[in-house]
């Protein structure tokens, strides 16, 4: 139904009253398998599989074009895949209506009535059911006041979206989400159109709602700070594929590939030769150890804190300072490989001081090599 035949100029047009509130199981297993979508010869996503677990809080995190959005829709029903299955609780999604999915979707864009008031807004998805499955009016209403409260917005129901804050709609889409008792919650980007200090305070909201209601929620970001403080797992995804699927922890400390090493937080790449278990800058051997790193050219990949600095020391880094930055409450220090033209960063606690013209070297206390591709 749409919202014209709910609305006669600026009054919401009163409906009779239809059965209880529905409750829905929240909790239910989402499983993609082998999922492939292509836009007509262009592959958007190439036989993604994922298992999530109910009421597990899961992001979906990328550059623009890794196919992120694409499976959100998916999953949401708004696209069809090319070939490959969906599954909620072991049911084919796939042969569901949007309807029948019965998903909450939140977009960056908040998408609420302008015409509606805050209440409205919420109550909107209950409203338009169909009449064997549309609450009463006053269980409507109740149930909307109910999670004015829990998005802590009481007090503001009879407001227009105009008089909101940008933080506040979104609280708002969250809500109206919530109202229907989705058996999936999707956010794409449901932050993005927001500034960074609201952000912060929206994004500690948001896995406040999620420990208070369980729902199985599935958000897309590029923000890889934002995926890392909300999420249970993170699913990290790169054109159309995905790379790795693992907790925060494991995301942010195991990398498994130099795509990942490189993409989720600050790094450096250096290029060097593993040979007979040993590591080699040029022909100076590093004290590292390759590990089962095979012999041939690799990348070595390090964290700008996980770097201790020495001067001139055997087995290190050779380097000369190039520059010298506040980068928060550390000191980021712009570092050339001596002999070459490679650059590196490193960090030292603010209160530090170096030589920003001398010759130093450094040695990385955690690092990964990686095999060099081709």
């Amino acid at each position: 139904m749409d919202a014209r035949v709910l609305i006669e100029g600026n009054d919401p047009v009163a409906l009779p009253d239809g059965g209880p509130l529905p409750h829905w199981d929240k909790t239910v297993d989402v499983s993609v398998e082998t999922v492939v979508k292509t836009f007509g010869t262009t592959p958007a996503l190439h036989g993604v599989s994922l298992d999530i677990a109910a009421g597990e809080l899961v992001a979906l995190l990328g550059p623009s074009g890794s196919g992120k959005t694409t499976l959100l829709r998916i999953l949401a029903g708004l696209d069809v895949p090319t070939s490959g299955r969906v599954l909620f609780d072991g049911e084919d999604a796939l042969k569901l209506t949007v309807p029948e999915r019965n998903v909450g979707l939140v977009f960056q864009s908040y998408a609420l009535f302008r015409h509606m008031t805050v209440l409205e807004n919420i109550g909107f998805g209950l409203h338009v059911r169909p009449w064997s499955r549309r609450p009463r009016r006053r269980d409507i209403r109740r149930r909307a006041l109910e999670l004015l409260d829990l998005v802590q917005l009481s007090g503001l129901e009879k407001r227009y979206p105009s008089q909101l804050s940008g933080g506040q709609r979104q609280r708002v889409a969250f809500a109206r989400a919530l109202a229907i008792e989705p058996r999936v919650l999707l956010l794409d980007e449901p932050f993005g159109a927001l500034d960074a200090k609201v952000r912060r305070e929206l994004r500690r909201w948001l896995r406040e709602i999620h420990d208070k209601t369980g729902h199985t929620t599935v958000f897309v970001t590029h923000d890889q700070e934002e995926a890392l403080e909300l999420a249970d797992r993170v699913v990290v995804m790169s054109e159309g594929r995905i790379e790795q699927v693992g907790t925060p922890d494991e995301i942010y400390d195991r990398p498994n590939s130099p795509f990942v090493f490189s993409f989720i937080g600050e790094s450096s790449g250096l290029p060097v030769r593993v040979e007979g278990g040993g590591v080699w800058l040029d022909e100076r051997p590093l004290d590292l150890a390759a590990g089962d790193t095979p012999d041939g050219p690799a990348t070595l990949f390090f964290r700008p804190h996980d770097v201790e600095i020495g001067h001139e020391s055997a087995g290190a880094i050779p380097v000369v300072v190039q520059g010298l930055r506040r980068h928060g409450g550390a000191r980021r220090l712009d570092l050339e490989i001596s002999g070459r033209r490679d650059r590196i960063e490193i960090d030292l606690p603010a209160g530090d001081w170096l030589n920003v013209s001398g010759r130093i070297s450094v040695r990385p206390r955690r690092y990964r090599l990686f095999p060099a591709s081709g």
